[in-house]
């Protein structure tokens, strides 16, 4: 028995110190998060135990939906635009053998930018006199409105988010690609396989279970994507990105209404565990 416990107990004691810290500092949070929902926590720290009122007020909120919906159409537009930017990029990066490093540093680069640094960059790109309308001004076409239109608004704020944080999901498949055995393509080839067929029948299922992290960690990137929305638009115009993180930011600390604040904040764990689970049923399928 001791032979068979020492094992066990060893590894323990080594994540132990990782385990306290994510105790700490994840799951004793969002434990006081859910109980905060149930009350009417104010900046003073008085609090009444108020039920499940804060969700009836929810319910009722219509900025509450706008938000949701806000946030869910912004998450269909920058998933796969990340998700097709970082696979393009790893299968570029895996066909170059000269300078390698070089390009790999370069294009992991605006992923260690401050979001707040790359915000005010591309507010400058957008705006009026930035360098997208000043192009198209060459080009004889009128200065377009990206961030004072609620229409390109969110394609505009996925896009700097994207050019963001692709870096690193591009690494994260560069290093799935890299796994694959080249027999399996070089194989392929010699029975005549064409690219795309060796991209779709040999690449693309031995780089699912990198695709699938790659998925699920972009998705809760963007549910939770606050500093572009704060830096370039504030949540405007007209509520067009008060996405659910700047809702909970803007009861939290500009109405100082924590409870309330927790309330956006538990459905927003629910909404990302659900979608989290979709993915794994219809994309992990157990091979991943």
């Amino acid at each position: 028995m001791r032979h068979r416990l020492r094992d066990p107990v060893t590894g323990l004691l080594f994540v132990l110190p990782v385990l306290v810290l994510f105790l700490i500092f994840r799951i004793f949070p969002s434990l006081a998060a859910a109980g905060m929902s149930l009350t009417n926590w104010n900046i003073g720290g008085e609090w009444d135990f108020i039920g499940a009122d804060n969700y009836a007020r929810l319910l009722d909120d219509a900025i509450f939906w706008t938000s949701l919906r806000v946030t869910l159409v912004y998450v269909a537009v920058y998933v796969p635009l990340t998700l097709i930017v970082s696979l393009g990029t790893a299968l570029l990066l895996n066909q170059v053998v000269f300078l390698r490093g070089l390009f790999r540093g370069m294009l992991f680069l605006p992923y260690v930018t401050s979001f707040v640094l790359a915000g005010v960059i591309w507010r400058w790109i957008y705006e009026f006199d930035g360098l997208i309308n000043g192009i198209l001004g060459k080009a004889g076409l009128g200065p377009v409105a990206f961030l004072e239109q609620s229409s390109l608004v969110l394609p505009a704020l996925a896009v700097v988010s994207a050019w963001k944080g692709f870096g690193y999901s591009m690494l994260i498949l560069l290093a799935g690609l890299k796994a694959i055995p080249g027999s399996y393509l070089e194989a392929a080839r010699v029975d005549g396989a064409s690219a795309w067929q060796r991209f779709h029948r040999i690449t693309l299922p031995l780089l699912k279970p990198a695709l699938f992290f790659v998925l699920v960690i972009e998705t809760i990137s963007a549910f939770q994507t606050f500093d572009t929305v704060y830096v370039m638009t504030g949540g405007g115009p007209a509520r067009a990105t008060y996405t659910l993180i700047y809702g909970i930011y803007d009861h939290g600390f500009r109405s100082f209404d924590f409870g309330y604040a927790a309330t956006w904040g538990m459905v927003l764990f629910a909404l990302v565990l659900i979608v989290s689970l979709i993915q794994r049923r219809f994309l992990d399928r157990g091979n991943t």
